[in-house]
């Protein structure tokens, strides 16, 4: 999961082992890996592949909703960690916590009770680490005196669902000179498990890595999951996963891991929700998909400072970050973009419109909503922002928005709703007050529309064509728009009927438009539309279908003159298409409008290209 508090902890390292009574029985561009197949979806820009969800009907439904403790853990401010890094988790402490869970969010869908990592770990020393008999984790005395199913029936019984903490691989100090045995595995130890030269694994090289063609190997991850399934809880969260982590290489690949831990929580007969932190490789997006139900995208949003959080330190790399993860969104699994601190200005850390913003992006990208401040103190601001029913209800929708801009510091995210509405974003990422604009042939529709401002929970009125706001610096404007007219406002040109140079070529795209795409778009490789046809002069909107696994910049431009280059984020894989839209000038009658990289770089593949019937007012 983290980054420093104590080294990360001491990066879980040279832990004691403290054993317990055993328990009773009961106990074009290229892409690294394939693009999977994808499909057409209802929403505009998702082009996600037909995913079945990998967990029960119910358990990832909606994006997961609570609270967890770790950004208290990871904070230096005053008094907060009074025995060092980590310190804030104890039962004392938590049980306020569960009771104002219970009492001001849960009637708003927050549930889940997440206890991050050092419930197993001693209060004074987080190098001593509590096990059972048989290897596996149990509650620190010091910490949780009641143990953990004790904490899971506290949770139950206010009506929550209680979740856990567990890092990947065999924790080197529960290894035991490979002598432990294995709960319900007759003859396995734990130097039956991993690999003979004790190699290490996860993303502070804290275990030794599990070798999976060993019998033993999936049993003891049975066991430990049967362990946390008795104990009643409801969510597990595996850290240090890799690919991802920040680690690199065979020995961090825990994708046989994860497989290992889903079979064995579908074992249980338990529904436990399954999430995999953290800042997991895009390139495995496929394998995260097909065994949890939710996955870190990015490093750790706290500061590990005196707040929470800060705008600077990894809250504002998100707007970055999540675009091309966003069609891996979905019934089952989530891109979760870790805590939404919001709740009290002066421990986030974060002005009002910074909050603001930050929520915004985390509810209009169908992230799971959870906070991690200090549910005790809550400001009437934070409160407002965390309970207002019309943005959890786009979030909890499961449509993810994406940037329809090119990323900047004004930006305009969208997506269609369930109901045939859009939400509409607009994001100001600078230092100062700007005036961001968004056009509705760039989402989808055109005409007239009924815009009500989400945040302040009253109708705009009816606007045509766009609209446009004065946003304050890192904040933002919340739209739920309405057309009244189902026409899209734009003339489509596929890519594949348009002239090539260079290089460029057809490909096979089936999520394109077509399906087909354009590619080899580079060291001048160009696709030309020649017949591109507006009734007047002026600035029309233009939108670019493009397709990359990574950001790509690409230029544009019309008639031979004014080229534009722009640099969207990865469309999410080399089969999902995303847009990118930019003003363009054009001419009235027949224009050229050429898409081309004049670099020794690759820019992304072309879909199609889309340009409104009308200049901009």
């Amino acid at each position: 999961m983290r980054s420093t508090v104590r080294s990360r902890l001491a990066a879980f390292a040279g832990a004691v082992l403290v054993l317990g009574a055993a328990p009773p029985a009961y106990a074009q561009g290229p892409s690294p890996k394939p693009a999977p197949k994808a499909t057409a979806s209802a929403t505009r820009d998702a082009s996600p592949a037909q995913r079945a969800a990998v967990s029960a009907p119910g358990i990832a439904d909606t994006p997961l909703m609570g609270w967890s403790s770790w950004s208290l853990q990871s904070t230096t401010r005053a008094g907060v960690n009074p025995s060092g890094g980590g310190s804030w988790l104890t039962e004392e402490r938590l049980l306020p916590q569960i009771d104002a869970l219970a009492t001001k969010l849960k009637p708003y869908g927050y549930q889940y009770v997440n206890i991050d990592a050092g419930w197993s770990r001693g209060l004074q020393e987080w190098d001593t680490i509590s096990y059972d008999g048989y290897g596996r984790e149990i509650a620190a005395p010091d910490r949780f005196p009641h143990g953990m199913k004790w904490i899971a029936d506290y949770i139950h019984g206010k009506g929550l669902k209680a979740g856990i903490y567990l890092a990947v691989g065999l924790n080197k100090t529960a290894y035991g000179e490979g002598r432990t045995p294995i709960w319900n595995a007759p003859g396995c130890t734990t130097g039956d498990i991993v690999y003979g030269d004790l190699r290490t694994t996860n993303g502070w090289d804290s275990s030794y890595k599990i070798d999976f063609s060993k019998p033993c190997a999936s049993q003891y991850i049975d066991s430990q999951a049967q362990l946390i399934a008795d104990w009643g809880f409801d969510f597990l969260k595996l850290d240090g996963v890799g690919p991802g982590s920040f680690k690199s290489g065979d020995n961090y690949n825990n994708v046989a891991d994860v497989q290992a831990w889903r079979a064995a929580i579908d074992k249980t007969g338990r529904p436990i929700r399954f999430l995999l932190s953290w800042s997991l490789d895009r390139n495995y997006a496929a394998d995260w998909r097909a065994n949890a139900n939710g996955w870190r995208i990015d490093t750790d949003v706290e500061c590990y400072c005196d707040t929470l959080v800060t705008w600077n330190n990894s809250v504002k790399i998100r707007w970055d970050d999540v675009p091309a993860w966003q069609p891996w969104a979905g019934p089952g699994g989530w891109n979760d973009l870790d805590a939404v601190d919001v709740g009290n200005g002066e421990l986030d850390g974060l002005t009002e419109d910074e909050r603001r913003a930050y929520y915004t992006l985390w509810a209009i990208s169908a992230a799971p909503l959870y906070t991690g401040d200090d549910l005790t103190k809550l400001d009437p601001y934070g409160l407002k922002l965390l309970t207002n029913r019309e943005v959890i209800a786009l979030n909890q929708q499961g449509r993810p928005a994406r940037p329809v801009t090119p990323a900047g510091t004004s930006q305009v995210w969208g997506v269609r709703n369930k109901d045939g509405s859009y939400t509409v974003a607009l994001f100001n990422m600078g230092a100062f007050p700007a005036t961001v604009s968004a056009q509705w042939t760039s989402l989808g529709f055109s005409g007239r529309a009924d815009v009500r401002d989400v945040w302040a929970g009253k109708p705009v009125g009816v606007r045509d064509g766009g609209i446009s706001a004065t946003v304050p610096s890192h904040g933002t404007k919340l739209y739920k728009v309405t057309p009244r007219s189902a026409g899209t406002g734009v003339v489509g040109y596929e890519a594949e009927n348009a002239s090539l140079a260079y290089g460029a070529s057809i490909a096979d795209c089936e999520a394109c438009s077509g399906g087909k795409k354009v590619g080899n778009l580079y060291n001048g490789g160009a696709v030309q539309f020649r017949t591109v046809v507006v009734p007047r002069s002026g600035t029309y909107q233009v939108n670019v279908r493009y397709v990359s696994g990574d950001p790509r910049s690409i230029t544009v431009s019309a008639n031979g003159t004014n080229p534009v280059t722009i640099a969207p984020p990865s469309s999410g894989g080399w089969g999902l298409p995303a847009t990118a839209t930019l003003p363009l000038q054009l001419k009235a009658g027949t224009n050229t409008v050429e898409l081309d990289s004049s670099t020794t770089v690759y820019a992304p593949d072309i879909d199609r290209l889309e340009v409104a019937k009308s200049p901009l007012r």
